[in-house]
């Protein structure tokens, strides 16, 4: 394996842990920093997906209390167990069903660095607006989400599918908008990108199973691995840094990205 491409794979990898659970879009990073590495990984984007999962295992692993407790009390009919695994199913379907149905153009139209750019953009001024004018939250409690809340949050997260707007950045302001606080607006976007990025994987591996080699696997596990690291040194810094400082800061660097990749995309 070539060391240029390993290294590409890490450092792609670390980009992913680092950002898949701020609001800044680690789809959008990850596609950026393979335009400017020149990175070309295995076909149909399944790169980009699967060291996605990387990450979600790192939040298994810091949440694995809780996940137990869920399962362990949804076998007992514990209801607030089932209320909370019931959230998480109806928040999940929605994009379920719209990337089933909208993948191939997904990868084939949106995962372009100039969507990203302007996603990043107008990403941010949204944040802005949503951290100024949210109402003061009622829901402060993952166990106190209630369906039509979880129901929204999981529409909002369909917007994530264009590359740029960032699936975190959608499922926490679309909770904050629905008067969620910031930790457990935080918290149920890492529980909900559980079942969705299990499902992305598995389904972008069903659909190009038979284009993958042994190198490509070598390179996928190279992203995941650092991914996983990375991702693991993040998600309990950032929740407790929202908690005290929102989420403006991660706005303003949202513009200022996207604000530099159109200008490197209109110079080439």
């Amino acid at each position: 394996m070539d060391l240029t491409l390993i290294w590409k794979a890490l450092l792609i990898g670390v980009v992913e842990g680092l950002t898949e659970f701020l609001p800044v879009s680690s789809t959008g990073h990850i596609i950026l920093a393979e335009e400017v590495l020149h990175f070309q990984g295995p076909p149909g984007k399944v790169f980009e997906i699967v060291i996605q999962l990387g990450a979600i295992l790192a939040v298994c692993l810091l949440y694995r209390a809780k996940i137990w407790n869920t399962v362990e009390g949804v076998l007992q009919r514990d209801k607030r167990a089932i209320r909370f695994a019931t959230a998480i199913v109806v928040a999940f379907l929605p994009a379920a069903i719209v990337g089933v149905v909208a993948h191939k153009y997904i990868k084939s139209v949106l995962f372009s660095p100039w969507v990203v750019a302007i996603a990043l953009i107008v990403g941010g001024i949204a944040i802005l607006l949503i951290e100024r004018f949210a109402q003061r939250p009622r829901i402060k409690s993952l166990d106190d989400v209630d369906l039509k809340t979880a129901l929204y949050i999981g529409l909002c997260q369909c917007l994530a599918m264009i590359p740029g707007v960032s699936r975190a950045g959608a499922t926490i302001m679309g909770a904050r908008a629905f008067r969620v606080d910031r930790a457990t607006a935080a918290e149920f976007s890492f529980f909900l990108a559980m079942p969705t990025m299990l499902g992305a994987t598995v389904y972008d591996l069903y659909k190009n199973w038979s284009s993958l080699s042994w190198e490509h696997g070598g390179i996928i596990a190279l992203g995941f691995v650092a991914a996983f690291v990375s991702a693991m040194l993040v998600v309990r810094a950032f929740v407790r840094f929202i908690s005290r400082h929102g989420f403006t800061v991660f706005a303003w660097y949202r513009i200022a990205v996207g604000a530099l990749a159109l200008t490197l995309l209109l110079m080439r």
